[in-house]
C-alpha cells in the first residue's frame, strides 16, 4: 500500500503521531540524560504518553514504562489528529451541502 492510497488524513496524522514520538523521546533523552531528572518542561512534551502512563501503576519496570509512553505518545496523538481532521472535514461536506459558500 503506497501513501497515495492512504488518504490524507491518515498520512497527516501518522506524520503528526511520528513527530510527536520524536519529540517525545528527544524530552525524555534530555531530562533523563541532560538536566538529570525533574525537567519543568517534561510532562508538557510527553502529555499524550503520560495519559496512556497513568493509567498503569507506578510498580512498572523501565523499560516496560519507557515503551508504554512511548506507545502512547504516538497512539494518543495519531488518535487526535486523525479525530480532529475527520471532524473538520465533515464539517466542511455538511456546511457546503446545507447550501453554505
Amino acid at each position: 500500500m503506497s501513501f497515495d492510497a492512504m488518504g490524507k488524513p491518515i498520512f497527516r496524522s501518522l506524520t503528526v503521531s511520528v513527530a510527536a514520538l520524536l519529540l517525545g523521546m528527544a524530552a525524555f533523552f534530555y531530562n533523563w540524560n541532560i538536566h538529570g531528572g525533574g525537567w519543568h518542561y517534561f510532562r508538557i512534551f510527553l502529555f499524550p504518553g503520560n495519559l496512556v502512563l497513568s493509567l498503569f501503576t507506578e510498580e512498572i519496570d523501565f523499560w516496560p514504562k519507557f515503551l508504554l509512553q512511548m506507545s502512547g505518545q504516538f497512539l494518543v496523538s495519531f488518535s487526535a489528529t486523525y479525530s480532529v481532521l475527520k471532524s473538520t472535514a465533515f464539517l466542511k461536506a455538511l456546511y457546503h451541502t446545507s447550501g453554505g459558500k
